[in-house]
């Protein structure tokens, strides 16, 4: 008696697969089967054509097939309705820079602007083959934010700004904790991580010296209690670990190792300066580690100087890439870490090309605690997939796919995305949301923003 054919609604054939399954298959001419939001079957394309029954089929001939990349740290809101605008006076102290002009343009946003601010962070991060993404902690209305998101079709996990220390002494210490807890319990209970939720909230504190212990402590606790992730920016320049061993004798990694709030539910972004003690916090604890590269090269970090990413690598530590708030491509952050690397140690083997693409799928999907989900494509794992256009010069003939696209095909050469089995970018346009009017909307709110900041326009040249 013969089998029953695998019932699909969608059957993608065609494709060159990347698959990211533990055997790193790479499957020329293969295809993929969805039903509802998972993978059902995936394998040559001869092979899945004669098991499975789909209602639709789509031609994939011509494309790169991977999972959808994972980005770990970015600031949906805040920077992109004003990435143009140039923050910061000359000889301003990065401090300064981010008291007097970052913050007061995150602060300034209404609710509609972070709404409309999430949504072109969405539309930026699918175009690039983004398909899940962290959030970096710095949303004032988080409301606002998941209703605009939920519309785009992007899986992510995001966090309402949170800063529990009392800076002046005559500030009640107690209180401020208590007000800063209530908020990460709050988040949580809104947006729980459960029944396969799409978008949730979970306890993202801005990190560096921000909060106290009671409010990391309490972070740490919904994430056991939730089985859900802290994350945390932490160390990016030198001030990090002058004011913690100023204030504790000790530096950031290991003041948070002694109150006992890292391990692997936990994610922190940065960690461009710390030490040899502090790597081996991240080994002993599991804590997953962020890099963003756009941002550490731009801010000046020193990371190809003293940075300790392949160390982390080379001992086992998880690291993920994030992109902050300077660009929405998580392939192109992996590929400049790799680079960075080769060249600050002069050595082309570190970070080949597998790494780069594991950094940009396996890795994140590790951090995020979705590797039952997410990070490849497997029979029973979301449908989260993206096709990559290679009928493009820079592309050529396919040789090696996972080397092509790691290290030479275009950043932005993303044809199709899928999310739960939904199809939110076809022919590089998204078909959830109206890109036209969201870009209008978005130009007039981020115009509004600087002019109730008050603050300058500054360009380098006269523009007449």
């Amino acid at each position: 008696m013969a089998e029953r054919p695998i019932a699909a609604d969608l059957l993608i054939s065609g494709a060159t697969i990347i698959t990211m399954n533990a055997g790193r298959q790479v499957l020329r001419d293969g295809a993929v089967a969805i039903k509802a939001d998972k993978i059902v079957a995936i394998g040559k394309r001869e092979d899945i054509a004669a098991a499975v029954s789909a209602k639709q089929t789509h031609d994939a001939r011509g494309f790169v097939m991977t999972p959808g990349f994972i980005d770990g740290h970015i600031h949906i809101t805040g920077d992109p309705l004003t990435r143009g605008f140039a923050r910061g006076a000359p000889g301003e102290p990065p401090s300064a820079i981010m008291s007097r002009w970052v913050i007061p343009i995150f602060r300034t946003h209404s609710p509609s602007d972070e709404a409309i601010s999430a949504q072109c962070a969405a539309l930026s991060m699918m175009r690039h083959g983004t398909t899940c993404f962290l959030e970096a902690g710095t949303i004032t209305h988080l409301d606002a934010v998941m209703e605009g998101l939920s519309t785009t079709g992007i899986r992510g996990r995001t966090g309402e700004w949170v800063e529990g220390r009392a800076y002046d002494p005559a500030e009640d210490q107690e209180k401020k904790s208590a007000d800063a807890i209530k908020v990460l319990e709050s988040e949580v209970a809104r947006y729980p991580d459960k029944n396969d939720a799409k978008l949730a909230a979970w306890p993202v504190l801005v990190g560096h010296s921000t909060n106290s212990d009671d409010v990391w402590k309490a972070a740490k606790s919904l994430a056991d209690t939730h089985n859900i992730r802290v994350s945390a920016h932490m160390s990016p320049r030198a001030s990090d670990p002058e004011w913690f061993l100023a204030k504790y004798n000790r530096r950031p990694l290991e003041h948070l190792n002694d109150i006992g709030v890292l391990g692997d539910n936990v994610c922190i972004t940065h960690l461009a300066n710390i030490d040899g003690s502090e790597l081996d916090v991240l080994v002993e604890t599991g804590t997953n580690a962020i890099l963003c590269a756009h941002a550490a090269m731009q801010g000046g970090f020193g990371l190809s100087q003293h940075g300790l990413f392949p160390e982390m690598i080379a001992r086992g530590v998880n690291v993920m890439m994030g992109t902050d708030g300077l660009a929405a491509d998580i392939l192109g952050a992996a590929r400049l870490m790799a680079y960075l690397f080769r060249d600050a140690r002069a050595d082309q083997k570190i970070f080949p090309a597998t790494m780069i693409l594991e950094l940009a799928t396996l890795h994140g999907a590790r951090a995020m605690g979705m590797t039952q989900n997410i990070g490849s494509l497997e029979v029973g794992k979301k449908a989260d997939l993206v096709l990559h256009d290679t009928n493009l010069p820079e592309w050529g003939p396919i040789f090696d796919p996972v080397l092509q696209l790691a290290l030479s095909a275009p950043l932005g050469a993303v044809h199709s995305v899928w999310i739960d089995g939904v199809r939110v970018i076809a022919d590089g346009r998204a078909t959830l949301i109206d890109e036209e009017k969201l870009l209008v909307d978005a130009r007039q709110a981020g115009a509004q923003i600087i002019a109730r900041t008050k603050l300058p326009v500054q360009t380098p040249w006269p523009i007449l």
